[in-house]
């Protein structure tokens, strides 16, 4: 199993009348670039705001460590670190 980001664009109408393009990013695993592109389809939020790809990346290795996917027998959340959590780091 791999681990790509899936960059993603759409365009928000209850913003600047729709003229600008949101983007962002989702990180799907997969077997293959076309496997995450399928699951990347799938997700509601994708298909709700009409979004497209506007590039993939398959994330190997992050500031010289690599990255393993693993089965997750019971996945937990990771823990969210707010605005002002971050800023108090």
């Amino acid at each position: 199993m791999k681990l790509f980001m899936v960059h993603v664009g759409y365009y928000d109408k209850s913003i600047g009348e729709g003229l600008y393009e949101t983007h962002l990013n989702y990180f799907v695993a997969a077997e293959s670039a076309k496997e995450a592109k399928d699951k990347a389809h799938q997700l509601s939020e994708f298909q709700e705001r009409s979004m497209h790809i506007d590039g993939m990346k398959q994330i190997s290795n992050v500031d010289g460590y690599n990255v393993i996917l693993e089965k997750d027998s019971g996945s937990k959340p990771g823990k969210v670190i707010s605005y002002d959590e971050a800023k108090d780091l």
